[in-house]
């Protein structure tokens, strides 16, 4: 029998990008993680209300599935977190720029999976 923290690959198949799909998903790979998908959804729609457009319920679509994209791989996971804590207690800046870069190679990675351009992802956050 497989223990769940010895699961290397998917634990589950990518979600379509819709809020109902993301969120089954988020439910199975990081439940814990719900209350801050249903108020980054909440803060989209209020956005795109005062906007009169619909990029930030693209960008909440396109932000969730990646993090999904992360969870679905424990290992994935893991090691973002591992080099995100990493950054945060190095003593050393260039120490810390190299964790820094790997955790952004993860979250570019995953972005790609689900759609979007490392150029389009570097455009969108930066305006916020």
């Amino acid at each position: 029998m497989t223990r769940w923290s010895d699961h290397t690959g998917d634990l589950i198949p990518r979600p379509e990008q819709t809020p109902s799909a993301l969120r089954a998903a988020l439910a199975v790979v990081a439940p814990e993680r719900l209350p801050e998908m249903d108020a980054s959804q909440r803060a989209a729609v209020t956005e795109a209300i005062e906007q009169s457009g619909i990029t930030p319920l693209r960008m909440f679509l396109i932000q969730w599935a990646a993090v999904i994209e992360i969870e679905r791989f424990p290992d994935t996971a893991r090691e973002l977190r591992r080099v995100e804590y990493l950054a945060r207690i190095a003593e050393d800046p260039e120490e810390s720029r190299r964790y820094v870069q790997a955790a952004g190679d993860i979250i570019r990675a995953a972005h790609g999976a689900v759609g979007l351009s490392s150029r389009v992802t570097r455009v969108d956050t930066s305006s916020r």
